[in-house]
């Protein structure tokens, strides 16, 4: 049972301290949609997802009226399109045409984005993966509301460096897309390794084929609430460090746990996952950066930053397992550049690099996140940096993803403004030696030796 200091504790952290659910997930199957004529395809498409999410953003409000707890955002993943268009696109323009679809029924069901726009092909590409994976800059050009992902390697398959040479041209060409606005659209796309089926968080959420016809995952998100909880061991050993961040992470996730509960059963839908991990915003007093200052770093990026992360990234698991049952996603703490002010201002004082957010990302929840590069960068550095983080997803059989934004007409020491949740970026210098020789080997790289578990 929940005492009245608990309900206390918690308004206190919603009022004061940026508690929130960061989004409500609604995952839908379009598998039932799969037709060979693209214009029937659409309508399924579009019909399926219009009548399942009609009430969540209703739902989701009720939810936040009722009980004083904020919910940021309602999205719906679905099944990745790529397998879904594959008997009817021919064309990545026949990808087009589904991703408008998709925007429109977004739009009217009232959700800010729709993510599974989406291919995995960590072993090898099918002509439909290709198709879509090339349609991706003109779909993010001309939608609002897509959010797309290509998963390019796995701890069981290895990398697809194929895949990952292409999507470094993809990124470009995105970027170019949508130039008039500060390459916005790259912002809406994630390369990754070992991407999980449930995940609630944008850009990279999708369903996967293994999931439910309809399912109700939740983002939950502390950063404020866990940078609060710590001023109160300042000097304190790591014990009580490490039991004061585990503690918090089980408040904050009892909240997420109590708004899927409701939204699932209102919905009438499966309750899937709880993500807890710690997402930042752009919002004073909501850093993941600030957290680990409060550790006792002069700055973000300084030795002891990947020690500090690590022990943060761990607690907070501890911590939210004993929450929920159902716990999955990606969980842990994310460090995207352009949406935590810390970050923000570790890159402006010369503390923070690419090269140490790539070290960082070895024990963070997810990869080199919402990052800011001058456009002139080319793409094969682009590929490049995506196969050392895909490596780094592949050997430590964790989730890993890249999020890079070449700003087209913009260099180091000037900054990208991406609005919202996303926030801004100052563009970060990019190591300018080549690797075009490497990336153009075909093939894969193969999986390590650790992957045979059979």
């Amino acid at each position: 049972m929940i005492n009245m200091y608990e309900v206390s504790e918690t308004n206190k952290m919603i009022e004061s301290e940026n508690l929130d659910v960061r989004t409500i997930t609604l995952g839908i199957s379009l598998l039932d949609c799969i037709d060979s004529d693209l214009k029937e395809l659409n309508r399924k498409i579009y019909e399926k997802i219009t009548t399942t999410a009609k009430d969540l953003v209703s739902v989701g409000q009720d939810i936040e009226k009722e009980f004083g707890i904020p919910i940021v955002n309602k999205r719906i993943s679905i099944t990745p399109i790529a397998l879904v268009g594959g008997a009817a696109c021919k064309t990545p323009e026949d990808f087009v045409e589904i991703a408008k679809t998709l925007d429109r029924a977004a739009e009217v069901v009232g959700v800010n984005f729709i993510g599974g726009y989406s291919a995995l092909v960590s072993k090898a590409m099918t002509k439909s993966d290709e198709n879509l994976i090339r349609s991706i800059p003109q779909a993010l050009a001309v939608t609002e509301r897509i959010c797309s992902s290509v998963n390019v390697g796995s701890t069981k398959t290895g990398i697809n460096m194929d895949a990952v040479r292409l999507c470094g041209e993809i990124v470009k060409a995105t970027a170019e897309a949508t130039k008039d606005r500060d390459s916005l659209g790259c912002a809406k796309l994630v390369i990754f390794c070992n991407a999980p089926d449930d995940n609630p968080f944008m850009a990279g959420a999708f369903l996967g084929v293994t999931e439910a016809d309809a399912v109700i995952n939740v983002g939950v998100s502390g950063p404020g609430v866990v940078k609060k909880a710590l001023e109160k061991v300042r000097g304190k050993g790591f014990e009580e460090l490490c039991e004061t961040i585990k503690k918090t992470a089980f408040k904050v996730t009892r909240v997420g746990q109590l708004v899927a509960g409701e939204a699932s059963q209102r919905l009438g839908v499966p309750f899937g996952i709880v993500d807890l991990s710690l997402a930042p915003t752009p919002d004073v007093g909501d850093s993941v950066a600030e957290i680990l200052e409060e550790i006792g770093l002069e700055r973000v990026g300084a030795p002891g930053t990947t020690a500090a992360l690590a022990l943060l990234n761990d607690q907070v698991k501890k911590g939210g397992v004993m929450a929920s049952s159902y716990v999955g996603g990606l969980s842990g703490a994310f460090i995207p550049v352009s949406e935590d002010q810390g970050m923000i201002d570790a890159v402006h004082a010369g503390s923070l690099t690419l090269e140490k957010l790539e070290a960082m990302t070895c024990v963070c929840s997810v990869g080199l996140d919402m990052i800011a590069i001058p456009g002139k960068t080319s793409a094969s550095t682009i590929s490049g940096i995506i196969a050392d983080e895909m490596a780094i997803g592949m050997v430590n059989q964790k989730t890993t993803a890249v999020r890079l934004i070449p700003v087209i007409g913009k260099d180091v020491g000037e900054t990208a403004q991406f609005g919202g949740l996303l926030g801004y970026a100052p563009i970060m210098p990019v190591n300018e030696f080549g690797c075009e020789t490497f990336i153009s080997r075909k093939g894969r790289i193969p999986a390590p030796i650790h992957s045979f578990k059979n």
